[in-house]
């Protein structure tokens, strides 16, 4: 009888293949299917006026963008067009990703929506959101 020496660590790598596996197929089922959601990277910062929100939407114009603000959830929507071709070509790789998309944030304090402004330039959204008086920080004098 031959003993065969244990290593937990193969067993952790042939899951890890096999979990592999299945995104594999999921994403080429994906693909195969037509256009995906697409989800625009965005960042969010704060200070102690306002928030800044800065998307990347390239390929799109300001047309394509809609932006609402409800109850301090900050909400881009729009969609990205596939370019259509008469030329038949035969293609090999696309991973870009056309579609539909919606992207909310929520906000931790209360913005002024009438003082909200958006600029767009370069495939970049950029949307000030200033801070309503009673969510900025404020000091409070001790009295003694």
């Amino acid at each position: 009888m031959t003993l065969v020496r244990w290593r937990p660590l193969n067993e952790v790598t042939s899951i890890q293949d096999e979990i592999n596996r299945v995104f594999d197929e999921v994403w080429r089922g994906q693909r195969a299917r037509g256009p995906q959601t697409w989800v625009p990277p965005v960042d969010l910062l704060e200070n102690e006026d306002e928030f800044k929100l800065v998307a990347e939407l390239p390929g799109l114009a300001s047309e394509d963008v809609k932006i609402s603000l409800t109850e301090n959830v900050l909400t881009l929507r729009g969609e990205k067009k596939a370019v259509k071709e008469e030329k038949i070509e035969n293609w090999h790789h696309v991973e870009r990703t056309y579609g539909t998309f919606e992207r909310s944030v929520q906000l931790t304090s209360a913005v002024d929506p009438a003082k909200v402004t958006a600029k767009f330039k370069d495939g970049v959204l950029t949307v000030i959101l200033p801070k309503s008086n009673e969510s900025r920080p404020r000091d409070i004098k001790i009295e003694s």
